[in-house]
C-alpha cells in the first residue's frame, strides 16, 4: 500500500476489576495504520473521493483481517469501532474521509459479520498523543452492555503530513455490565424527574 509506513496493534485484556475476575473475561484490540495523508501539500483538494476509492477499501481489509486474527475470528468479534488522527497540517476531513465512507466502513462491516452502524472518533493531534476509540455492538446498537472504549497512541505519529486510521473490536461486553438495556428501560421523561426532587 502506498505510503503506509507502520502498522500497531493493541490487544487489551480484562482479567480483574476491583480485585475480582470479571464475569466475561473480554479482550479489546486496537490496528492502526500510519499512512502518508494523501492529500498532504495540495491545498484545500476540493474531491476527496477518487483517493478515498484507491486508498480505504485497502486500510479496512487490512486492519480488519488484524482484529480478526487477534480475536480468533469474525464470529468472536461482538462489538467495533474505528477512528482516525490526523497530523497537524491536515485537515480532520482528510480522516473523516478515509473511515466515514462506504470504502472502508463497509468493508469493516462484512468482514466482522455486523450490521451496526460503526461508532468513530476523529481527530487532529501531534505525534504520540493518545485517541480513544468507542466501540459498541457489531449487530445491535442499542445493546448498552457492550459500550465500551478502547485507547490507542502510536509514539511516532501521526506526523505533519500522515494520517493514522483505527479499527478497533472486543470479543464482549464491558467488565461486569450491569446497567440494563435500552430495550428494558422504563419511560424516563424529564417532567417526571422533576416532580420527585
Amino acid at each position: 500500500m502506498t505510503g503506509l509506513r507502520k502498522v500497531v496493534t493493541v490487544v487489551d485484556e480484562v482479567l480483574l476489576e476491583l480485585g475480582r475476575p470479571v464475569a466475561t473475561p473480554v479482550r479489546r484490540v486496537a490496528a492502526a495504520a500510519v499512512i502518508r495523508n494523501p492529500w498532504a501539500g495540495r491545498g484545500l483538494v476540493a474531491d476527496l473521493q477518487p483517493d478515498v476509492e484507491s486508498v480505504a477499501p485497502g486500510l479496512g481489509r487490512m486492519l480488519t483481517d488484524r482484529l480478526i486474527g487477534a480475536l480468533g475470528g469474525a464470529d468472536r468479534i461482538e462489538a467495533f469501532g474505528k477512528a482516525a488522527v490526523v497530523g497537524l497540517d491536515g485537515e480532520i476531513e482528510h480522516g473523516g474521509a478515509l473511515i466515514h465512507t462506504p470504502y472502508f466502513g463497509n468493508v469493516l462491516r462484512e468482514l466482522t459479520e455486523g450490521t451496526s452502524i460503526i461508532v468513530f472518533s476523529d481527530d487532529r493531534l501531534a505525534a504520540g498523543e493518545a485517541l480513544t476509540v468507542p466501540l459498541w455492538h457489531k449487530t445491535a446498537a442499542a445493546t448498552r452492555s457492550h459500550y465500551q472504549t478502547v485507547q490507542i497512541r502510536v509514539p511516532d505519529a501521526p506526523r505533519p503530513d500522515e494520517i493514522v486510521v483505527v479499527a478497533a473490536a472486543a470479543s464482549g461486553p464491558r467488565p461486569n455490565a450491569r446497567i440494563g438495556d435500552r430495550r428494558s428501560d422504563p419511560v424516563v421523561r424529564l417532567a417526571d424527574l422533576e416532580k420527585t426532587r
